[in-house]
């Protein structure tokens, strides 16, 4: 049955008549951050080879088309860079290792000594996912580490620590709002304060923090100043 003819009734026709079918294939899976669902999902990822349609019959190729990302569940498809959005499963573990690491390296550089430092690290290593985490298990891996590396406790964020900043804060900065940045460098002030001023090796040890999580000098220097102020 033709369509009914309008104003533009010869172009209603051509395209009834003539169409695109994409024919998708999946070369892939896993599970993904949806966007539209905003939430965790399984996903597929498809390449679709385009045909051109007569009356809804595949006639000749058009080409190819994709990669493209389409959600198990809404069935909405997304370009492939979602997939370098972390899931929220994973996100929460990133967001755990990174405060373990960051409280580690203030501890290394200030000294496990402080009691006071070592239940407010304690404190937010548990918060952040490590339930079970205690001072004792945080004094004996600063103590390893600084066997490991040859460092005394006192002595600068070392090479070993830097590194394991930057592993555990690189992946995990383009995925935190400046605020959430800002609050990760002010927690790990807070530890370095709990038994009292920065020390040098504090300051280069939060340096190297807010340098991981992208945050400007000058903003370093501000977050640090507000640290000391009393809520």
């Amino acid at each position: 049955m033709l369509p009914v003819r309008g104003r533009d009734g010869r172009a209603t026709r051509a395209v009834r008549i003539l169409g695109i079918r994409t024919a998708w294939t999946s070369v892939g899976d896993g599970e993904f951050f949806c966007p539209g669902c905003g939430g965790d999902r399984n996903y597929q990822r498809l390449t679709g080879r385009r045909r051109l349609t007569l009356l809804g019959v595949p006639v000749l190729p058009r080409g190819t088309t994709g990669p493209v990302v389409e959600c198990a569940a809404c069935r909405h498809h997304f370009g492939t860079e979602v997939l370098d959005h972390p899931t929220t499963r994973r996100f929460s573990a990133m967001l755990r290792d990174a405060v373990h690491t960051v409280a580690l390296a203030v501890l290394a550089a200030g000294g496990t000594g402080s009691r006071t430092a070592l239940e407010t690290a304690a404190g937010a290593v548990r918060a952040a996912g490590f339930a079970d985490c205690t001072e004792d298990q945080l004094a004996a891996l600063v103590e390893a580490l600084a066997a490991d590396t040859g460092r005394y406790t006192e002595q600068p964020c070392g090479a070993g620590l830097t590194i394991e900043l930057h592993e555990a804060l690189d992946p995990l900065a383009p995925h935190l709002a400046p605020a959430g940045r800002e609050s990760l460098l002010l927690q790990a002030a807070r530890i370095a304060l709990a038994d009292g001023p920065y020390t040098p090796a504090e300051r280069d040890a939060l340096a190297t923090v807010g340098a991981a999580l992208t945050i400007c000098a000058d903003d370093v220097t501000r977050l640090l100043a507000a640290a000391r102020t009393p809520s």
